[in-house]
Formats: C-alpha cells, structure tokens, sequence
C-alpha cells in the first residue's frame, strides 16, 4: 500500500470533478480535514470507504492498494511448488513399492528461483526440474537463440545431463523459462554425495546481433543424499 499514490489518486479525482474537499467529504461521510489529511499523506482512507471510492469512480482496488504484483509474486512462487508436489505424488503412486526417497533441489542463485526435486533409490536416480523463474532487475530484451543446459561438475570436466534449445523469433527469457523443464530418468543407479556429484545449469542468450549473455545456476539438494 503506497500513501502516496493513493493521495494522488483521491485528489486527482477530487480535482477532474469540480469538488471542493467539503464536497467530497460530504458524500462519502466524513470531515473535510481527513480529506486533506488523504491528498497530503498523512493517513489514508478506511477499506471500505476506499472500496466505494474505487466503484464510484471505476477504478482497480488492487492496483490502487499495489496488490497486483504482490499477488503476481505469490502465483509465481505457488505454482512451481504445486508442480513439484504433483511430480512427487505422480512418482510415488507409479513406484510406491520401489521405495523411492526424495530431495528437493533449488538454488542459491539470487537472479533465479527454481523448484525441483531428486527422487531415488538403489536402483537408479531421476531429475525433475519443471519450474526455472527470472527474478533478477528487469530484462526486456529479446533473443533469438537461447540454450538452458544441465551439467555434472567434475574436478575436471563437466557432462551434460540435459539441455532445452530454442531458436526462431525473438523471445524475452522469461518467455523462454516458462518453456524450460527437465525431466532425467535413470540419471544415477544410486544417489551419490552431493558434494561429489555438483549440479548446475547454465543459460545462454544471444540476441540478434550475437552478443551472448550467459548465467550460471548452482543447484542444492535441501540435504546431502548418501547411500
């Protein structure tokens, strides 16, 4: 909620419709020194008085009161975790007599959040990364090839588990991420050491003019899997 900008609103309106403060404190019952108090600053309306304003003059509540972002936020960082959870519940049901355990994998990457999850047992091992989000400074720019790659570290060479590839029109990342996912089965007949086996993805961006932008994004494992 910004005073701020609910000041601005209240005396923009106010203005563009010829009403002196007394006016407009009369019609929505209260004193002409709250209304100056409101087109200072200095407080702010009450919801419901705030409600009526917003239907009398045909406005978004939720824009007014900055709502629509927060909301944006929370459907992001709630959705990624949903899939994880169906992921999980869709593994569990097709091998529930295979004894499977389970890792959450995310990152420490402050540009990006990701939600995943390692599933295994003495057999094998599998990767499920449905969700990567951008939540760096904003990035409109576009690109026309862009490369999302899963590798395995080593001290000295790296594998590449799996990549997502795009090229064609121009795209921005995030519309790319929300193409992006990994699902590895048979990635490891085991779990082995976090610490031994290092994950992380790597994006590269080129833009039309062929400048590459590169990100790299360390994964963590919510605790050490060990046989």
């Amino acid at each position: 909620m910004n005073p701020d900008k609910i000041a601005k609103i209240i005396k923009d309106i106010r203005v563009k419709n010829n009403l002196s403060q007394q006016k407009f404190a009369d019609k929505y019952g209260v004193t002409y020194q709250a209304v100056s108090k409101w087109e200072n600053a200095k407080s702010i309306p009450d919801l419901a008085i705030l409600t009526k304003i917003c239907n009398d003059y045909n406005l978004n509540l939720d824009e007014v009161l900055d709502n629509k972002k927060k909301k944006k936020k929370f459907i992001i960082i709630l959705i990624p975790v949903i899939l994880v959870i169906i992921l999980i519940l869709i593994f569990l049901l097709l091998n529930k007599n295979k004894d499977f355990e389970f890792k959450t994998l995310s990152t420490t990457c402050n540009n990006f959040s990701l939600y995943g999850s390692i599933a295994y047992n003495s057999d094998k091992m599998a990767i499920y990364i449905p969700n990567i989000t951008y939540c760096g400074e904003e990035n409109n720019d576009k690109y026309v090839k862009l490369e999302c790659v899963l590798y395995e570290n080593h001290e000295y060479s790296k594998i590449v588990v799996s990549n997502y590839n795009y090229e064609g029109k121009e795209i921005t990342l995030d519309e790319f991420l929300k193409q992006v996912n990994f699902k590895v089965d048979d990635y490891e007949k085991a779990c082995k050491s976090y610490r031994e086996n290092e994950l992380y993805l790597e994006i590269r961006a080129t833009d039309s003019d062929d400048n590459v932008t590169s990100y790299q994004i360390p994964l963590t494992f919510d605790d050490d899997c060990l046989n």
